[in-house]
């Protein structure tokens, strides 16, 4: 009963894995070009000594070579997920709610850059755990509602990432888990019509950039296979040059389920 639990689990993941694709190769190297213009208020608004107006521009790279390499990388984590969820002697998922924080706005040669700190942050989580208690796990988390760039421009953070993980057991209702990997941040700035041939046009731009996370959560099984998890997720994102910080931490909570337990 519990392989065919697994393998319906399985198609699932696969159909996640093929709408990820898409849409990596939808937002492949669409760079964010931020302008800053600096405009100084009148007289009789002189308690204010000026504002910062974001504009954006989006340039997009969409080159064969630059496709098949992402496509790849895709690809591999694909089947390595795959081949591990074929083997799993366990299989944990969860749908959780939390937060962000990052180190505060800033100003640098007068421009302004906020911060990612605030919001909340609606995630998904799926992992396969193997021998010893170590396996793989996949994540996705998004900013609920969007917020606004330079105080005029909608826009959206989403995070995924593919970890190793280890959830050692504690006691028969408490298990700890350690992971760490590599992944990615989705900027989605709205209002801006993005056309490719792959799937269209859609009405934002994407600003991608890599990144390295880590993080932690203790599961707390508060009935039968079903469990409670407080988790937190440092973000590591390299040359996230919109935002005041390439660090960002996300902590919530995960309501999830274990099958094979």
């Amino acid at each position: 009963m519990r392989m065919t639990i697994i393998d319906h689990y399985l198609h699932f993941f696969a159909f996640t894995v093929s709408v990820l694709v898409m849409e990596l190769r939808q937002t492949a190297f669409c760079e964010l070009e931020t302008q800053t213009v600096r405009t100084r208020t009148t007289r009789e608004r002189a308690a204010n000594s000026g504002i910062l107006l974001q504009h954006q521009t989006v340039k997009c790279l969409l080159g064969d070579k630059e496709l098949k390499k992402l496509t790849l990388m895709t690809a591999v984590f694909a089947l390595c997920f795959l081949g591990a969820a074929a083997q799993a002697q366990q299989l944990d998922f969860g749908f959780g709610y939390g937060t962000t924080s990052a180190p505060a706005a800033n100003t640098s040669n007068g421009l302004f850059f906020p911060s990612l700190k605030g919001g909340g942050y609606p995630s998904f989580s799926a992992d396969f755990l193997l021998k010893r208690r170590i396996g793989v796990e996949g994540e996705f988390a998004w900013r609920a509602h969007q917020n606004l760039y330079g105080g005029n421009q909608p826009y959206r953070p989403l995070y995924w990432a593919f970890n190793a993980i280890w959830a050692p057991k504690l006691s028969k209702n408490f298990t700890a888990e350690l992971l760490g990997g590599i992944g990615g941040e989705d900027l989605r700035f709205y209002g801006i019509v993005n056309c490719n041939y792959f799937v269209g046009c859609t009405n934002y731009s994407s600003s991608n950039h890599f990144m390295g996370d880590f993080g932690g959560g203790l599961r707390a099984y508060v009935w039968h296979d079903m469990f409670i998890r407080p988790e937190v997720r440092v973000y590591l994102i390299n040359n996230n040059q919109e935002f005041s910080s390439g660090r960002v931490a996300r902590y919530g909570a995960t309501l999830g389920y274990s099958f094979g337990r």
